[in-house]
């Protein structure tokens, strides 16, 4: 089984809010949208992880999806991934444990799967195809990532065997990159499906500054 570990922790400086907070003009929630990317591009079982406006976001998250709160979120996207990680990790010595104990498809439901796929919030025109490519024959000695005409992008696929290193080799806002930057990476193409940029400001935002809307207030 493939996860999918989307990170919305970051508090947006550069946007004015949190970007799990974002909607486009039309309404659609940056934070909803990826991940339902994730879920309609193969992966099993998506969690969030948040930080910056923690409960404000919560209330966007559907129902059954997992949420992560990383506490210290605020010393960069490193922290969020390895709160993301050690989740994924913990679910799946759970499922492990489940399995060897003969219990029952409760177990199964809650195992983090043999590879996940890392994805973040602020990704707009990355598409459920992009995660579909990258994660496809997805195990655990995978190492994989988008690239856009070359450039190495997001999403990203850790398998199991990899979470530990990734985690441990993590700091600031450098995320996976010092470990993968030791090791050998596929490079999937995917230039031909999206452009990949991540939206830091306001007027990048799709269709202009988001609107609030009944949903950034937490309604329907």
């Amino acid at each position: 089984m493939t996860a999918g570990l989307l990170l919305a922790a970051g508090a947006g400086s550069r946007m004015g809010r949190p970007k799990a907070l974002v909607h486009d003009a039309d309404g659609t929630s940056w934070l909803v949208r990826s991940l339902g990317v994730l879920r309609d591009g193969g992966c099993e079982r998506v969690t969030v992880v948040l930080g910056a406006a923690a409960d404000d976001a919560a209330r966007l998250v559907p129902a059954g999806v997992p949420v992560v709160v990383a506490g210290d979120w605020a010393t960069g996207m490193a922290a969020s991934l390895r709160a993301g990680l050690a989740a994924l990790d913990r679910a799946a010595d759970g499922a492990d444990d489940g399995a060897a104990d003969g219990a029952a498809d409760g177990a199964a439901d809650g195992a983090a799967g043999d590879a996940v796929v890392v994805h973040l919030v602020d990704l707009p025109d990355v598409t459920a195809d992009v995660v579909r490519r990258v994660a496809a024959g997805a195990g655990p000695a995978t190492l994989a990532r988008a690239s856009y005409d070359g450039v190495p992008g997001h999403p990203v696929v850790l398998g199991r065997e990899h979470w530990a290193g990734v985690a441990a080799a993590a700091v600031g806002d450098a995320g996976a990159k010092p470990y993968l930057a030791a090791h050998d990476v596929a490079l999937v193409e995917c230039g031909d499906l999206a452009r990949g940029h991540d939206v830091d400001s306001p007027p990048a935002v799709p269709g202009g500054w988001p609107r609030p809307t009944s949903r950034q207030q937490g309604g329907d």
